[in-house]
């Protein structure tokens, strides 16, 4: 049986310093995990390490951490991402501070279920043994983890070895995986193997990736491809959610890439250096108040970070929205679980959990951290929604914590939510954008009838900037029937037309415009003790209706004369093959001041083509002079 077929349990130690973790280890699987010759020597271990054990159809991956306080650190790295706990208590001494401060740890990270083991139970007679059983069992009561029955145990006796291993297996039926679509795996090793090159370990979180993929290293921004995969020294073609797996990177040398790293599988994942979280604290720590520095441990990163409080001082005692301020980025998806200690002395105080880690940078404070944080997806997307507008559709499975049925609930159109392009937006806020231009449209219709329509560039900033503007615009057209025409858009069936008072001067205007003839009217003898805008809308609307001709910016013509204009070009070009300015001022009796601009209006409207200084026919030139098309 290959071990892609074995169920999969990843299980971590905690306790006091020399309570026997490591010995009982050694004792389940054969191997000391203990690998510094320094750890030999004083006896103690300082940093982690890495067995396996085969029980039946249960490959069970385990974390030994250490248990003196001045590594806690390493002990919150290797308990990151395990799936149960075996919480070790020795019979001579009971409960001592680290086992306490390991169990909140344990706490703080979510740890789902755990056996309590008692060990070196040769060292004490029966009735003592019974006290601190007792003891364990109490204090185990209050724990939010769920502690299975305590297993008697000793490495020296081997006494509840048996027991304790039904016991894991047992495990395996109460652990749930939760293996996502996005590949994350924080990094507790990196070493160099001769003739491998780089390999990093950890315990993946998420997702799968294959030998030959291309990954990428984030805080450092870094990129490597796959060359190897093994979980418990065995190859395998693929590295799955919640297993102790090995990978080894190629396009990375050792120095570029350690603890604290995380290995992600899509550019999806980046980095962040500030989060939003609730925060509960530990009975007995100090408050924490504005910019207070904490370490702030997060899958196996360490961090420094300053807190903002979303308000007041947070205290011991129920959860607390903050902001956390990173000296040094992370990699953080909604829902983590972390651990914060103080700056000094170092002690865990508390824990956190990421209800947003992309938090904007205006308020500098949360925004509906608590809503952020629901167990209800649409709760919580409703919470992001109302406080920042719209959200990237893309951002779903990160800054949301969205699966694949969270995302499958996005698409329906119970979801209460719309697609805008890439973004989402809450089916009111689309509802209450679209009702707003649909009132400028009306709007403008009754205050501008003249014109075809409101410019649509004047409405997107009333949708949304950018692709959603565009997006919303598109949805507004086809919910609401109006009409979008070139850049205008305007209510079905709608027709220019000018009010009295203006209609009263368009018929001024024209009569000016065909008074100076081939001169045209300039805008600057319309507007001379008028309403400029006025006169710009009636200006424009003969022009849409063809009643005027502009030439330039400037000057208007009347349709008949322009059409008598382009009759004198015309003529003159066919009978000589070409037309100069020169040719037309002895036509017109127009100057060059006037010439110009009419003969570069030709070309514009391919009456005329330009070739030096003078003009020979253009397309729709030799049309005119061919005249109409006999259809007889």
């Amino acid at each position: 049986m290959g071990s892609t077929e074995l169920k999969q349990l990843v299980l971590g130690t905690a306790g006091h310093v020399d309570h026997g973790k490591t010995s009982m280890v050694k004792t389940l699987t054969g191997i000391d995990t203990d690998r510094w010759e320094e750890e030999k020597r004083r006896g103690i271990t300082m940093d982690l390490g890495f067995a396996s054990l085969h029980l039946g159809d249960l490959l069970v991956s385990l974390v030994d951490v250490p248990g003196h306080e001045d590594f806690v650190r390493n002990m919150v790295a290797g308990a990151t991402g395990i799936d149960a706990a075996l919480l070790v208590v020795a019979a001579d001494e009971g409960f001592m501070p680290q086992t306490l401060e390991h169990l909140s740890i344990l706490e703080f990270l979510n740890v789902p279920v755990g056996i309590p083991v008692i060990t070196k139970t040769d060292l004490v007679e029966d009735d003592w043994l019974e006290l601190v059983t007792s003891e364990v069992v109490d204090r185990l009561g209050e724990s939010s983890v769920s502690w299975l029955e305590p297993v008697k145990f000793s490495a020296v006796t081997e006494e509840g070895v048996e027991e304790l291993k039904k016991s894991i297996c047992s495990l395996s039926r109460e652990s749930a995986t939760d293996e996502r679509e996005l590949f994350r795996m924080p990094v507790d090793r990196s070493f160099t193997v001769a003739g491998t090159g780089t390999v990093v370990t950890g315990t993946v979180w998420s997702g799968t990736v294959r030998t030959g993929d291309t990954v990428f290293l984030l805080p450092r921004d870094a990129k490597a491809r796959i060359r190897g995969i093994q979980t418990h020294g065995a190859e395998s073609d693929a590295a799955h959610a919640n297993r102790r797996t090995a990978l080894a990177l190629t396009g990375v040398d050792r120095d570029g890439v350690g603890r604290g790293d995380v290995v992600v599988g899509d550019k999806a994942w980046r980095a962040t250096d500030s989060i939003d979280v609730a925060i509960e604290l530990t009975p007995g720590a100090k408050p924490l108040g504005q910019r207070s520095r904490v370490r702030v441990h997060l899958g196996t990163a360490e961090v420094m970070a300053r807190v903002t409080p979303a308000e007041g001082d947070i205290v011991p005692g129920g959860s607390f929205g903050a902001r956390l301020r990173l000296e040094s980025p992370v990699v953080a998806r909604w829902g983590d679980k972390g651990v914060v200690r103080s700056y000094s002395p170092m002690a865990t105080i508390g824990g956190i959990t990421v209800v947003d880690p992309f938090p904007p940078q205006r308020p500098r404070r949360p925004v509906a951290w608590k809503e952020k944080g629901s167990e209800v997806p649409q709760r919580r997307v409703m919470a992001f929604l109302g406080a920042h507008g719209e959200i990237l559709r893309d951002e779903l499975v990160i800054r949301l914590g969205f699966g694949k049925r969270e995302l499958d609930w996005v698409a329906e159109p119970a979801s209460g939510l719309v697609e805008a392009g890439e973004l989402l937006l809450s089916a009111s806020a689309v509802e209450a954008r679209i009702a707003r231009v649909s009132e400028e449209l009306l709007r403008f219709h009754r205050e501008r009838s003249a014109e075809p329509g409101i410019l649509l560039e004047q409405l997107r900033p009333l949708l949304g900037p950018g692709s959603l503007g565009e997006a919303l615009l598109v949805k507004w057209a086809s919910d609401a029937g109006v009409e979008l025409i070139g850049a205008y858009a305007r209510i079905p069936g709608f027709e220019p037309k000018l009010g009295p008072e203006a209609a009263e001067l368009a018929g001024v205007i024209k009569g000016k415009a065909s008074f100076e003839g081939f001169q045209g009217v300039g805008r600057d003898q319309l507007v001379r003790g008028q309403d400029t805008g006025l006169i710009d809308e009636i200006l424009g609307f003969l022009v849409r209706s063809g009643e005027l001709t502009r030439v330039g910016s400037e000057r208007y013509y009347t349709t008949a004369v322009m059409t008598e204009l382009i009759g004198v070009v015309v003529t003159v070009a066919s009978a000589s093959g070409e037309v100069s300015p020169a040719d037309l001022r002895e036509k017109t009796g127009l100057t060059r001041k006037y010439l110009i601009p009419l003969l570069e209006w030709m070309d514009g409207e391919g009456i005329t083509t330009r070739k030096g200084d003078v003009r020979l026919l253009g397309p729709k030139g030799e049309r005119i002079a061919a005249g109409p098309v006999d259809k007889s």
